[in-house]
């Protein structure tokens, strides 16, 4: 069984580990951010508050594309453990705001990963490694962001996954598109070369899935800026967000709102027929 492979008190060895890396938030990167999304209003300038969840964007790893391994992925075992089950996507995350990122500034990511845990889950074996991020502005902390990754076995996931229990129906839904041109700038801009999100044949003949792979980044920052505008554009203090199942490219796409419970509500992306791909909680003072 995969299990015997998987020696968790070794992975367990890079809780700990850290890295940190820096970059400049630039106008340019500020002007495909909101073009890429087409994010309303003029796109922000030097010295303006750059959109929230920008931040994926920066900071991010480097390496030769020849070290690369075949999904895409920077080889394991430097910042993140060496785990040995083949499939890594983005699990979760939990965002914490204290203030904006201002374009023109100098953006450093202090990382740590604080936890390396494994599953035996229905569909096989399962290692979940959790980061935690520091995002600072000129030395000034802007962003708390803990991420989760979950790696899985090497077998063809499907179509759909698991179902999720539909939650009670919205009250507010807002249509959108995630087109292959999308995804692909967006991976070009998060600087993700997980095949999963641009090359149709490498998704379906080797990871077994339908189409392309919407992001899920992408659909957090959907959510996110679909959050602030429920609420008149205030832009949540905290907001966590968690994968479901997988929703692809030829998907009808929707973002759904909950109903406001005090300074708390939830939303989630749905497909036409309702079974949630991503849940996220927002969270105002």
């Amino acid at each position: 069984m995969r299990e015997a492979n998987v020696d968790i008190a070794s992975l367990r060895a890079w809780i700990g580990s850290k890295e940190t890396a820096e970059d400049l938030l630039t106008p340019v990167l500020a002007d495909r951010f909101c073009k890429t999304l087409d994010l309303p209003g003029s796109t922000p300038r030097a010295g303006e508050p750059a959109p929230r969840l920008i931040h994926f964007c920066l900071c991010q790893p480097a390496a030769p594309t020849s070290s690369l391994g075949s999904d895409g992925h920077i080889a394991r075992g430097q910042f993140l453990p060496p785990v040995p089950l083949p499939r890594r996507m983005w699990a979760a995350g939990d965002l914490r705001f204290f203030g904006d990122l201002i374009v023109g500034q100098t953006i450093r990511r202090q990382s740590r990963v604080t936890d390396v845990a494994y599953k035996a889950g229905r569909s096989g074996p399962l290692c979940f490694v959790t980061v935690d991020h520091r995002i600072e502005a000129d030395d000034v902390l802007r962003i708390e962001d803990r991420q989760t990754i979950v790696y899985r076995d090497d077998q063809p996931q499907g179509s759909r996954a698991t179902a999720v229990a539909s939650p009670p129906e919205g009250i507010i839904h807002e249509s959108v598109e995630a087109p292959s041109a999308l995804l692909f700038r967006y991976s070009a801009l998060t600087f993700n070369s997980h095949r999963i999100h641009y090359d149709r044949p490498y998704a379906m003949d080797e990871e077994g899935y339908p189409g392309l792979v919407v992001q899920g980044p992408l659909q957090a920052t959907w959510l996110f800026h679909f959050a602030a505008k429920t609420a008149g554009g205030e832009p949540p203090e905290r907001f966590s967000f968690r994968g479901a199942s997988p929703i692809f490219d030829f998907d009808e796409l929707r973002l759904v709102a909950g109903v406001q419970a005090d300074k708390r509500r939830e939303f989630w992306t749905a497909r036409a027929d309702g079974q949630v791909a991503m849940q996220a909680e927002a969270f105002w003072s």
